[in-house]
């Protein structure tokens, strides 16, 4: 029986910012939403959140069936935060408490730790830093034993050489709580309720600390500041990036990428600097994504090759799309296989089929277009008349000339042609060709003005 504790009540002044700390992002995610997903991986069966500080924004991002939201009024400590939630802890379950601003911690980790927790001991994880600057230091006796954390600004001189610190993260059971935090105390340098201070009170109790420690730092590193959110960024950017290329994508640069969110990959992928991925993601075998590309809740089918800067966003691309460069496929855009999007062309809820082509300088917005369709360089479709959306319908094989305004709502017919440069504004049946532009005249004799003295 497990429940699960994430302490979010926190400010962040540090961060200088209006939006509570645990609601800063790494990775696209909310670090909190970080700590949640974690402790569901664990498998927590009740999950608590001590919400303070921006409560309802919170509680708000992170509402779900299997969260409880505890309030902590006054921030007045760890010890206090874990002190508001003991009227909901299961008086037979062990309890993991983790932090909202600590959002990289491995699940096998905390497996780990809760393993080792029983009537007669407790868990703590610690980590050996070369700088513990501002951390609880870990004090042991003669014989290796933990016997209490000392807070820096508590710590003697000789305690401030310990190198092993305390992450904060803990697996106790509920019982030893519901006994052990009632007598917690204030008196220190902070004014707090130390969660800490638990320690000393299992190794009065005799309940022995069972120590586990990450496998590298940044697993229990938390968020103070811009620095430290850059600096985990990049650490969970580099992971994403190793992961990637364990699993045989191309990463011609692995220090640029970003992955906000969850990208899945086939074989054979080529992936080339400052792409980033949003969102739900994925990529078909032997998919090659040129520099600078922009992928929203997407997926591209195999074989498709996406151009420089490349925007592409809610939309499903087919086998062997030929995308870009400079192109933007907004929500809705929904390709066969073998499209081809050029360069400067804009989609938006279209429905484009096998084989068919806009190349260049275009607009193709709430859109039904058949196969093996020629759209020319600066067609639009006029889908909006200032109020109501309409729909543009181009059957199989219809060739659209240059620089041509189809006015919806309208329909062109199978092997139908648009002469360049013309407005369409009603139906063109199927084969016919139409042309709808003012007739041309040549002036003769006709001379420039010319620039007056």
């Amino acid at each position: 029986m497990l429940d699960i504790l994430i302490l979010a009540a926190g400010k962040g002044t540090r961060m200088r910012s209006d939006l509570p700390k645990v609601l800063h992002p790494i990775g696209g995610k909310a670090l909190v939403q970080h700590v949640a997903e974690t402790a569901r991986q664990v498998g927590g069966e009740q999950l608590l959140i001590i919400v303070g500080h921006g409560a309802e924004k919170v509680e708000e991002r992170m509402a779900a069936p299997d969260v409880k939201f505890v309030l902590q009024a006054q921030q007045l400590g760890t010890g206090h935060a874990v002190q508001q939630a003991l009227p909901q802890l299961r008086n037979d379950a062990t309890v993991l408490i983790l932090y909202g601003d600590v959002p990289l911690t491995r699940a096998e980790t905390l497996q780990k730790l809760i393993a080792g927790v029983s009537e007669t001991q407790m868990g703590l994880l610690t980590v050996n830093m070369q700088d513990p600057t501002g951390y609880g230091r870990i004090v042991r006796d003669a014989s290796g034993a933990v016997t209490e954390i000392v807070e820096h600004k508590d710590a003697s001189d000789e305690q401030k050489k310990i190198a092993e610190i305390n992450t904060g993260i803990m697996a106790v059971k509920a019982k030893h709580l519901q006994k052990w935090l009632p007598a917690l105390k204030n008196n220190n340098a902070q004014g707090e309720y130390y969660l800490t201070d638990i320690i000393a009170m299992a190794k009065a109790d005799g309940v022995a600390i069972h120590v586990e420690q990450p496998n590298a730092v940044e697993e229990v590193e938390g968020i103070n500041n811009r620095q430290q959110q850059a600096a985990l960024e990049r650490f969970y950017q580099k992971q994403k990036a190793n992961d990637l290329m364990v699993a045989g994508v191309t990463l011609l640069d692995p220090a640029r990428i970003d992955i906000r969110g969850n990208l899945t990959v086939g074989r054979d992928v080529v992936i080339d600097v400052n792409c980033v991925f949003e969102g739900e993601v994925e990529l078909g075998d032997g998919v090659v994504l040129e520099p600078n590309c922009v992928i929203v809740n997407s997926k591209i089918g195999a074989g498709s090759h996406i151009k420089a800067y490349t925007h592409i966003e809610d939309s499903v691309l087919a086998a062997d799309c030929d995308i870009g460069p400079y192109a933007r496929l907004r929500p809705g855009t929904n390709l066969a296989d073998g499209v081809k999007i050029g360069n400067f062309v804009e989609t938006k809820k279209a429905v484009i089929a096998k084989g068919s082509k806009v190349n260049h300088l275009s607009y193709v917005g709430d859109a039904i277009v058949g196969s093996n369709v020629n759209v020319g360089a600066g067609t639009i479709t006029c889908n909006y008349d200032g109020v109501n959306k309409s729909k543009t319908e181009i059957g199989d094989n219809v060739f659209v000339g240059s620089n041509s305004a189809l006015v919806a709502p309208v329909k062109l017919g199978a092997g139908s042609t648009i002469g360049a440069g013309s407005v369409i504004t009603k139906d063109v049946e199927a084969a016919e060709l139409a042309i709808g532009r003012g007739k041309q005249r040549n002036i003769q004799g006709w001379e420039r003005p010319v620039k007056k003295k």
